[in-house]
Formats: structure tokens, C-alpha cells, sequence
């Protein structure tokens, strides 16, 4: 079994899967430091109670934007199961061209989200990932990742503006009624919510234009259940995605690693 792991500030989500099917996700807090033993024991529980072992896991994917965690999980993975994690990066020459200027920089969860895109979806295709950053990965016209927009996520832009304005307090993220507020909650629920909402639109119908032809345009990130149904662009919300893209980049490596082709990219 394959165990992918995908970092984020805020979450790091798990993903069991036998061959293409998933088995199991768990979704935890970002803690950055957990030790190795300590994400083992929690794993282990989380398996146990769905009737899993993960001493069956045989590999690891691994994408992480935490290096703290990238270390921790590492180890655990060579230490409880004996096996070297596949750490996905930019400079992973897997066949799946990063043609952003400089391919080293782009975060590993951006070229699982555009692998998986290119998979299901194919080019050209627009990534939504609304996690503690909003990010815009764009899969070219002939496949390949070729850039995007970044920006804050909806709940880190909720929590700055309350920690900034001494009369207005922490609410839910949901979407309001209507656009016009009658009380704070509600304002600031359709400032950030509707207005995020329409920012994505915005952004997508500018990246739109910069393409040769309509692309198809996907959302993921713990927040893209929320935000997903109230932007028509976005036609399929699949929280997946990043998991799905590291298990096809594993296949990939591990394909070119037995022909003996695989290497890093200058």
C-alpha cells in the first residue's frame, strides 16, 4: 500500500491507498513539533480504528511545505517501515514538464494539484486550492504546470482583519443570505466569503483569457466545499486532488525509476 502525505500549513492529510483506490484519509492539525513517534502513534490509531495496518504501507509519497515536517515524517517512514519516502519537489524530473521560471520554487502540494488536474481533467485545466493560501495552478495547453496566482487564503484573511479592528470579532465562514449585511456578522461574512468568491471568479476568467482555449477548472482544499458552489467557473470540487497527484507522481518515479530513467532537473 502506498501512504501519501500532503503538508500544508494549516493540515497535513494522509491518504491510504491499494493501488488507484483510496482507503482511508485522515486530516490532522499542522503541529510542527510532533515527533516521529508521536505521528507514528496517532497514525497507527487512526488505521487501527478503520481495521487498517499500516505496516502494510510499502511506500510513501511525501509533499510537504513544512520542512520541520518533511524531516519528521521522513524519518518516521524510515524508521517504522524501512522505507525511503519519495519527497516530491520541483526539481523531480518525473515527466511532467514545471515550466514556471524557476521550477525548484514551486511548492510540491501546486505540481501534485496540476498532475492530477492533467490526469482527470487534461489541459488545458485551472487548480483552485483553497487552504491558508488561495492558489491558482494552470496546466498548460500542452500539459505541463506553467504558473498561477497565489492569494491569501479566506480564513487567514478573516483572522487578520479581526486581530487589526478592536470592534469586530471571529465568525463563522459560511455564506450569508445576501450580499447586503444587517449586522457585523453578516458583513463580514459577505466581505469575505462572497467577496472571495468573487475574486476567484475574477482571477479565473484572467487566466481564462490568457489561454488558447476555456479551461477546465477543478477546486480542492479544506475550504472548497465552502466556497466551490458559490462560483460557477469552478464545475467539480474534488478534495482529493493533491493525494491523487501524489500517488500518479509515485507511479510515474517509480515506473522511470525501474527503467532506470528518473532524475532531478537541473
Amino acid at each position: 500500500m502506498l501512504l501519501a502525505i500532503d503538508v500544508g500549513n494549516t493540515n497535513v492529510v494522509f491518504g491510504l491507498f491499494a493501488g488507484d483506490e483510496i482507503r482511508a484519509r485522515w486530516r490532522l492539525a499542522t503541529v510542527r513539533d510532533r515527533m516521529p513517534d508521536e505521528w507514528w502513534a496517532v497514525l497507527t490509531t487512526l488505521a487501527a480504528d478503520e481495521g487498517l495496518d499500516l505496516r502494510q504501507v510499502n511506500a510513501i509519497a511525501l509533499a510537504s511545505v513544512v520542512p520541520p515536517l518533511t524531516t519528521a515524517l521522513a524519518e518516521m517512514a524510515r524508521a517504522r517501515l524501512g522505507v525511503e519516502p519519495l519527497v516530491v519537489n520541483g526539481a523531480l524530473d518525473f515527466g511532467f514538464p514545471i515550466l514556471a521560471d524557476y521550477p525548484a520554487e514551486v511548492g510540491a502540494d501546486r505540481i501534485c494539484n496540476a498532475v492530477a488536474a492533467f490526469e482527470l481533467f487534461g489541459a488545458p485545466s485551472v487548480v483552485i486550492d483553497f487552504g491558508t493560501g488561495t492558489n491558482f495552478d494552470v496546466v498548460g495547453p500542452e500539459g505541463g504546470y506553467i504558473g498561477g496566482a497565489i492569494a491569501p487564503g479566506v480564513a487567514v484573511a478573516l483572522d487578520a482583519l479581526v486581530s487589526r479592528a478592536a470592534r469586530l470579532v471571529g465568525v463563522e465562514l459560511k455564506a450569508p443570505r445576501r450580499a447586503i449585511g444587517r449586522n457585523t456578522i453578516e458583513c463580514l461574512q459577505a466581505g469575505t466569503v462572497l467577496g472571495y468568491a468573487d475574486l476567484v471568479s475574477g482571477l479565473i476568467r484572467r487566466i481564462s483569457a490568457e489561454l488558447p482555449s476555456p479551461p477546465r477548472v477543478v477546486a480542492t482544499g479544506g475550504l472548497g466545499q465552502l466556497m466551490a458552489p458559490l462560483i460557477p467557473e469552478i464545475e467539480r470540487y474534488e478534495p482529493d486532488l493533491t493525494l491523487i497527484g501524489l500517488r500518479l507522481i509515485h507511479d510515474r518515479v517509480a515506473a522511470q525509476r525501474a527503467s532506470g530513467s528518473v532524475a532531478a532537473r537541473s
